[in-house]
């Protein structure tokens, strides 16, 4: 994202981010905040992120990957709103997936990791502790 206008004036404002509206060479767009290490634009942030594909992240950026709190979104239908580390699902959040069904929990490097609660497209609630794919002695929640 670098650009000569842009780092000149960044170099006048200090460290402070600045709003920019970014369209990359690939099609991809970006509309939010952005600083200057070493003279090189890096999303910093909050910030909108549409990539040509269609997925869209809305969120925080820090060194330009998605970190913080964030929502990103499939164009599947698939949809995750909750914490991002290093661009992955890190910390608590909701995937829902293009069925409808959900998983909320802990996630760890984009797998679901420690306790959470899935609810299957019919509304069935299990819980218990997943490990990625294996998710031993889950426990079915009863409506009574």
């Amino acid at each position: 994202m670098s650009d000569d206008k842009e780092s000149d004036s960044l170099k006048t404002q200090g460290e402070r981010p600045i709003t920019v509206s970014y369209i990359f060479p690939n099609g991809d767009k970006y509309e939010g905040e952005c600083s200057s290490a070493s003279g090189v634009m890096m999303r910093s942030g909050a910030g909108k992120h549409t990539s040509a594909g269609g997925i869209i992240y809305t969120g925080e950026w820090s060194e330009d990957k998605m970190h913080g709190r964030g929502t990103l979104q499939h164009p599947s239908g698939a949809l995750y709103v909750g914490e991002f580390k290093d661009n992955m699902y890190h910390g608590m959040g909701t995937y829902t997936f293009p069925d409808g069904s959900t998983y909320k929990g802990n996630f760890h490097m984009n797998r679901l990791e420690g306790d959470g609660a899935f609810t299957n497209a019919q509304g069935l609630v299990w819980t218990g502790e997943f490990h990625g794919k294996a998710a031993l002695g889950l426990k079915m929640q009863h409506n009574i």
